[in-house]
């Protein structure tokens, strides 16, 4: 299948499928450091905190999955290898074993708008080619983080 064959132009579409992939390899290095947070948490926050590391992963987990159907839905392979995802991340790698509570609460904020960075790059371009499934798809997971960055602030007393 290719892009043309859901009405697609597949010139204007390639720069979306790239920055798919790219949205892909970032959204598996937020996947991983959710999960060290979640598995290395400590502290009076444990509870609260264990849980909803546990809902984004969840989450970021199943985000990933549609991400990489959507680069197959526009006829392209999405990354499949942690080397390409460190390579193409800006998204970078933390050592979670030690980190405190609030660090990790600040890590997984930084990471959050990075994403919503390249979400906000991703339905300009999703919108100039033309791509409406993939503006929905990012446009609905961006809400979600936009939503969860809110509520860490707020758990963390900025505003």
């Amino acid at each position: 299948m290719d892009a043309k064959e859901i009405s697609l132009n597949e010139k204007k579409v390639k720069p979306v499928v790239d920055m798919l992939n790219d949205y892909l390899a970032n959204y598996h290095v937020h996947y991983q450091k959710l999960r060290g947070c979640h598995w290395n948490i400590k502290g009076q926050n444990f509870f609260t905190l264990h849980l909803k590391f546990e809902e984004l992963y969840t989450n970021a987990q199943l985000t990933i999955d549609e991400i990489a159907e959507r680069v197959l839905t526009l006829g392209k392979p999405p990354h499949s290898r942690f080397a390409d995802y460190i390579k193409e991340s800006t998204i970078k790698e933390i050592d979670t074993i030690g980190l405190k509570d609030m660090d990790m609460v600040e890590a997984v904020l930084d990471d959050m708008a990075k994403l919503i960075e390249i979400e906000r790059d991703l339905l300009e371009a999703t919108d100039k080619a033309g791509d409406d499934g993939s503006n929905d798809m990012v446009n609905r997971f961006m809400q979600f983080k936009e939503k969860n960055t809110w509520m860490l602030r707020s758990f963390a007393g900025k505003r």
